[in-house]
Formats: structure tokens, C-alpha cells, sequence
């Protein structure tokens, strides 16, 4: 399915088959630009319905849909910072802030942006049931496996952001009584079911690479026992996928050899690519790239630099400080990170034509993989030349994004030019990686008492990360990486989980992960804090006087509209909102 081109946005999910009858025939002339029943319920018109239904995972329209969750997991956990202008995009302010309320409109795309998905998974499973007699058994359970897939996948976001939402299937869809589907049901149970039914009836290799496959399924199935701390079942899948796991287009799971090159449009669908949502550059729509980027490139760097626009989702102070290396190269896992000593230099303030000495203390090299760092190589661009790339420094900070942002050579193949802004590519967005199921697994393995199975999955992500400094014209560091695995044996659980846990952040950083491991893992209020310490301090205006409250902020509103559809008692608002 790579490129995957779904350009079928107009064959939406709900009433489209709607027909004018009467007892004149010269009347009955078939609705123009619309399908008929017939055409929807052969092979070909329900797999086009469920292409459809693919082609909502990446938000389309409704970039904070998105599953890169770059607003909800990184900037609510700290990795980035809005960035740009206070007034570009404001109603990211409160959210960056932790004000959120039941009436912000990015809260409210992001609810409808899903639903959206729910009702195209729906609609397939509904036109399942008036198929013509020529659809095999075979290509029913196919096309239901992958759309339970992926209704697990829309209700498995939606549970993260709102916890219990309405839980709507196929019988209820655009039918009588929808209305009165509430959220005071626990979904956790109803989003297993759906990802046990894939794992169990998909195929293990797809012949289009962007279908899902049974060990996609298991590893979808996996993280959500995870989210449950049900570690004896999750283990259990861990363990299958780490050992026999393969991809869509059958490559055994494994980590790219080089950091850089999982965020290369040319490496697309590699082995450590466990679920990606297929992204296309120049199809005719920037719909098929991943449109929730275009605003997340340095600002203004015209034929100098990537993208032009718009100078959001800056990284943070704190997630920075975070790639500081002692002398033996491991993370400081004591949060000393953020003291004034081990802080990493930044430009901060500095003009363009103020000396600047780059950093050179020791680091992580993820870091230069991540984020675009004053005096060191932007991808293929150049050395990234500090505030005139930058739009606003009291706002954002002195840092820019750097994964997913499309190299030099990349442009006009893996980049789009056709609309307002070059920032649309075809660079897949990996929703599920292996280094992701490594984590996880490792998680597991420290709640079980297997510390030493914990290491072991931990030293895999970072021998990779050894392996991956980045270079200066191919031959000297661009930094002094000093980056190392563990060697001691792990016999403390507490050390063991601090450090699988910050091997999550530096590994998966600005990825959309963070907020949700702070707020599953319970240390969301003392990480949020620390992160604020700082980042408030360096960006007043943006951040300063702000605070997470807990047992509120864990969760957004849900949005004020949806509940004065139904009313009060059908859709509970959230505590504290």
C-alpha cells in the first residue's frame, strides 16, 4: 500500500446511500456523485469503504486527530513547546498550559477527527452485512479483522484523552438510539476485544504494505494491556512479537541500523516499522502526506532550509538537558539534568551575529537526531544558524524540530510544493516501532522481577543509539556523544524502572508519547513540575504561573458541543471541568 494513495476522501460513512424513489421511471435518475448499494457491497466497493476508513488515521483535515499526537502527548508532556508567536494558533496556548476547558476548538477536532474514524470502521462493518454473494468468507474476515483494527485504534486514542467515551459499533451507528449511547461504560475491555479479534484473523504478511498485519494487531493488543498493567498477558505477546514478529511486507522485526534513517521517506516500511500510516508527497492531495506537520519546520529559512513555516513545536529546555551523559555515558536518572551545571549551552538570546560556542559537554547523540541545535548540521541543509530560523526565542525557545522533516535531497519526492506551504511529505509517521515494543516489553519485564530481560531489551535500543552519533562531513563528531550501555547487572527494581522509563523519553522524544507514559505511570505532577521549574523560567509569557493540577489534567474536557447534543446525563463531563 506504500504509497497508499487514499484519495477517496468523498466516499464518507454515514447516509450516503440514500436514493429518490418513485412510481414514474422517467423519474428515478440515480443521485449524481454518489455510490449505490450495489456498487458499495461487492468486494471492490467495500474494500474502497475501508480504504476510507484507513485513510482517516492520519486526521486528514483535522490535524489534531492525528495519531503523531504532537499537541496532546509531547507538548502536554513536556518534550516541545508550542513555539512560534502567542498569537498564532492560540487556542494551543491553555492546552501547553494545562488550562484546558470544554470549549477549545483543537480539543473538539481532535474528539470529531476520531469519531470520524469510528464511523468509516463502522460503515464498512454495516455494508458487510448486505455484501454481494460473490465476497468470499475469506475477504469478510479479512476486511472485518482490519477494520476492528482499526476502530481499537480510534477508541484506543480516544480512552487515552478523554478515558470513557461512547462506545459506538455498527448496530448503533446512524441508526435509532445513538443518541443515547453513553460514556459510563468502561471501554478497555470492548478496545481488547476489537485488537484480539485482528490478531486473530489477520494474516501475518499483507500484500500492501499499509495493511495491518496479526503481529501489528498483537503488539496494538499488547500496549493496551500495558495501559492496564496487565504485564502476565502483556509478556506474553511481547514475547512472540520480539522473537517472530515480522512487518506487512514480511521483514523480521529489528532496529534500523542508524537512528536517522527510520525518518528517511526512502527507508520507508523497514523493519522496525510496526504500524505507520502511509504518507504520499505529490498525489494531488497534501491530505495523503501528513498534514498535521506542514506548521512544524524552522521559520523562514527560505532556500536555506526545509519548510518556511511556521516555527511550532519547539523542543524544550528540560527535554534537551535531558540527553546530558555522565562520564560513562548513561542518562543522569537523579533529574540532575536540569541543574545549572549540566544544562545544555543553547543560544537563548543570542543574535545571529553573536559569537556562540556550541555545546561540549557529554551528550546523547539522539539528541542531534531530534532536535536541530545552533552550530550543528540541520539534516543535509546546513548548520542550523540559530535565531533567524527561529521565530520567536522568549516564545519557543532557541530549538527547531527535527524528525520528520524532509532532507535537501528529499525535496520533491518524499516533499510536496503543489499548496500554501512546502511542508507536507511523504515521510510515513510510525504510530507503533520496534523500539517502542522493546520499551514496553522492558516495562513488563521490571514489574514481573526479570531485571536482567529488562536490561537486556533496554542495551538493544541503546546500542543503537551508540551506533548513531551523527557526523560532520562523514568524519568527525558534530558533538562529544558519550553515550554507553548498562553493564552492571540491574538488582534494584526502583533503578530499573527509572531507567527504562527515561530510555522512553530519550528514545521515543516529540514522537507524541510522553504525556500519556507520565500520566499511566502515576509521576505525571512531579515530572510536569520539574519540566515547568525551568521551561516557565526561561519562557515566561508562554509558560510561567502555569500548573498541572492532578486528578484533573490527566484527562482533556470533553468538548461542551458533543454533550449539549445528548445532554449532561448521556455524555459525563470529566472531573474538574
Amino acid at each position: 500500500m506504500k504509497k497508499y494513495k487514499f484519495q477517496i476522501a468523498t466516499l464518507l460513512t454515514s447516509g450516503m446511500m440514500l436514493f429518490a424513489t418513485s412510481c414514474d421511471d422517467f423519474l428515478d435518475v440515480p443521485p449524481t456523485g454518489q455510490l449505490s448499494g450495489l456498487q458499495l457491497n461487492t468486494f471492490d466497493g467495500l474494500d474502497l469503504s475501508l480504504i476510507a476508513a484507513y485513510s482517516q488515521v492520519n486526521g486528514r483535515q483535522r490535524r489534531m486527530a492525528s495519531p503523531s499526537n504532537w499537541v496532546w502527548g509531547s507538548i502536554r508532556g513536556g518534550d516541545a513547546n508550542k513555539g512560534t508567536d502567542p498569537g498564532d494558533f492560540g487556542s494551543i496556548n491553555p492546552i501547553q498550559r494545562y488550562e484546558a476547558n470544554s470549549t477549545i476548538d483543537v480539543i473538539e477536532e481532535n474528539w470529531v477527527g476520531l469519531y470520524e474514524g469510528v464511523a468509516r470502521t463502522n460503515n464498512v462493518l454495516r455494508l458487510l452485512e448486505a455484501r454481494s454473494e460473490d465476497v468470499t468468507e475469506a475477504q469478510v474476515r479479512s476486511i472485518t479483522a482490519q477494520a476492528r483494527f482499526l476502530r481499537g485504534h480510534y477508541y484506543f486514542q480516544l480512552k487515552r484523552n478523554f478515558n470513557n467515551v461512547p462506545f459506538v459499533t455498527e448496530n448503533e451507528d446512524y441508526k435509532a438510539g445513538l443518541e443515547e449511547v453513553s460514556n459510563n461504560v468502561e471501554i478497555w475491555p470492548l478496545i481488547e476485544a476489537d485488537f484480539k479479534f485482528a490478531a486473530e484473523n489477520l494474516p501475518a504478511t499483507q500484500g500492501q504494505v499499509g495493511r495491518v498485519n496479526s503481529w501489528a494487531a498483537k503488539a496494538y493488543l499488547a500496549k493496551t494491556y500495558l495501559y492496564q498493567k496487565k504485564n502476565t498477558e502483556a509478556k506474553v505477546l511481547f514475547d512472540d512479537i520480539i522473537a517472530n514478529g515480522v512487518t506487512s511486507n514480511g521483514l523480521k522485526y529489528g532496529l534500523v541500523p542508524y537512528y536517522d534513517d527510520m525518518f528517511r521517506g526512502a527507508n520507508d516500511n523497514h523493519q522496525e516499522s510496526v504500524w505507520a500510516y502511509q504518507a504520499a508527497a505529490n498525489t494531488g492531495s497534501v491530505n495523503n502526506a501528513n498534514p498535521e506537520f506542514d506548521l512544524n519546520f524552522p521559520y523562514e529559512t527560505g532556500s536555506s532550509g526545509p519548510g518556511n513555516c511556521c516555527g511550532f513545536f519547539q523542543p524544550s529546555f528540560t527535554f534537551v538537558n535531558s540527553f546530558r551523559t555522565n562520564a560513562n555515558g548513561l542518562p543522569l536518572l537523579d533529574g540532575s539534568f536540569n541543574d545549572p551545571a549540566n544544562r545544555v549551552k543553547n543560544d537563548q538570546g543570542v543574535p545571529a551575529t553573536g559569537a556562540f560556542t556550541p555545546d561540549t559537554g557529554n551528550l546523547d547523540p539522539r539528541l542531534d537526531h531530534t532536535v536541530g541545535r545552533r552550530g550543528l548540521p540541520y539534516l543535509d541543509w546546513q548548520d542550523h544558524p540559530g535565531a533567524p530560523w527561529i521565530r520567536n526565542q522568549p516564545n519557543g525557545g532557541p530549538y527547531a524540530p527535527k524528525k520528520f522533516i524532509y532532507t535537501r535531497a528529499e525535496q520533491g519526492t518524499f516533499q510536496d510544493n503543489s499548496t500554501w506551504t512546502p511542508g507536507y511529505t511523504g515521510i510515513n509517521f510510525m504510530i507503533i516501532r520496534f523500539a517502542d515494543v522493546l520499551l514496553m516489553a522492558a516495562e513488563v519485564e521490571v514489574e514481573l522481577g526479570n531485571l536482567e530481560k529488562a536490561r537486556e531489551y533496554t542495551n538493544m535500543v541503546r546500542t543503537r543509539a551508540v551506533n548513531s552519533k551523527l557526523m560532520r562531513n562523514g568524519s568527525t563528531m558534530a558533538a562529544n556523544y558519550v553515550i554507553s550501555t548498562y553493564t552492571s547487572p540491574w538488582t534494584d527494581a526502583n533503578v530499573a524502572r527509572n531507567a527504562v522509563r527515561f530510555e522512553r523519553k530519550l528514545e521515543l522524544g516529540m514522537e507524541g508519547h510522553r504525556f500519556y507514559d507520565l500520566v499511566r505511570w502515576g509521576i505525571a505532577k512531579q515530572e510536569l513540575d520539574a519540566y515547568i521549574a525551568l521551561d516557565g523560567q526561561l519562557l515566561a509569557a508562554p509558560l510561567g504561573g502555569s500548573s498541572f493540577t492532578p486528578n484533573k489534567d490527566e484527562l482533556l474536557p470533553l468538548p461542551q458541543n458533543q454533550i449539549d447534543l445528548v445532554g449532561p446525563t448521556i455524555l459525563i463531563q470529566n472531573p474538574g471541568f
